[in-house]
């Protein structure tokens, strides 16, 4: 037997792929990527023609507003006021201002209320808001 053929079809298969992967690697090819012709043509989506056009009269949609979230909402309002303010003050405030709506929640204040203390907890002195005194705040340095 000579040491180029294995005994089983099932080695030179593996034989070859190993082949195949070295001399990819070698070549500076990408590894996962096809090296065969046949291969590199299923990669690329099967046939060779055009890529399909985007149907007519559609046009792509529009990017939405993103809408503010009641923490930035909040800390908007306290960086323009010049009193502190509770959070029950922040979301009256905000709805107000038409910056943030409640949607439907029962106490969007205590959320509020512990987001803020969240941040105030995460980023210390670089926070948006800081405590004034029990249940007010005002806005900090990072507003």
């Amino acid at each position: 037997m000579s040491p180029t053929k294995s005994a089983t079809p099932i080695a030179d298969k593996a034989r070859k792929a190993a082949l195949a992967e070295i001399n990819a690697r070698i070549n500076g090819t990408p590894h996962g990527s096809p090296t065969t012709p046949a291969a590199v043509k299923a990669a690329k989506g099967g046939k060779g023609g055009k890529a399909k056009a985007a149907p007519k009269g559609k046009t792509p949609k529009a990017a939405k507003a993103k809408k503010v979230s009641c923490l930035d909402a909040a800390a908007q309002v306290l960086a323009g006021s010049k009193v502190p303010m509770r959070a029950t003050e922040m979301i009256a405030a905000m709805e107000a201002k038409g910056l943030w709506k409640s949607p439907g929640g029962k106490t969007p204040e205590a959320t509020l209320y512990a987001a803020i203390i969240r941040e105030i907890a995460a980023k210390g002195t670089a926070a948006r808001f800081r405590k004034h005194e029990r249940g007010v705040f005002v806005a900090g340095k990072g507003a």
